[in-house]
């Protein structure tokens, strides 16, 4: 008889456990993207030049670097979702909010996913392919050390 209510107990602490809502929380949700490019109409706020970064936002070379690439993308970095969730605490709508802002200098996720993108982009990958990438994680195997060759 115990044995059959251990066995019991153990099958729905798994069930629970595998079903439980909160691994279907906020957190793996994809981060707010544009599914498509800005209209001709609209105007993107433009991204920082490096002359507007200073102090902590321009310590490492990569910062002003990925400043200067994210302006080569602008339209392909509005369709990339940002995963440090800055859609929620900064309101940002895309990835290439980080870039027209300071946040992109002071964020490692942002920095990693622009070269990431900028790389992709150069490969000839779309901006969905990109996002897809994104999405499955691979902008994190990007090193923030060794990507200054990038261009």
């Amino acid at each position: 008889m115990r044995v059959h209510v251990a066995a019991s107990a153990v099958l729905f602490m798994m069930v629970a456990l595998v079903s439980a809502p909160w691994l279907r929380s906020a957190d793996m949700e994809v981060p707010h993207f544009n599914s498509a490019p800005p209209a001709k109409s609209d105007k993107l706020p433009p991204i920082l030049t490096k002359d507007q970064l200073w102090g902590n936002n321009a310590t490492h070379p990569y910062q002003i670097h990925a400043y200067e690439l994210a302006a080569k993308i602008p339209k392909v970095l509005y369709q990339q979702p940002c995963y440090c969730h800055c859609d929620r605490s900064m309101g940002h709508n895309s990835l290439h909010s980080c870039f027209s802002g300071m946040h992109g200098a002071q964020c490692t996720t942002c920095m990693q996913e622009l070269y990431y993108t900028y790389t992709m982009y150069k490969k000839g990958k779309t901006p969905r392919q990109i996002r897809t990438g994104i999405i499955k994680g691979d902008w994190q195997s990007i090193d923030l050390d060794k990507v200054l060759s990038i261009d």
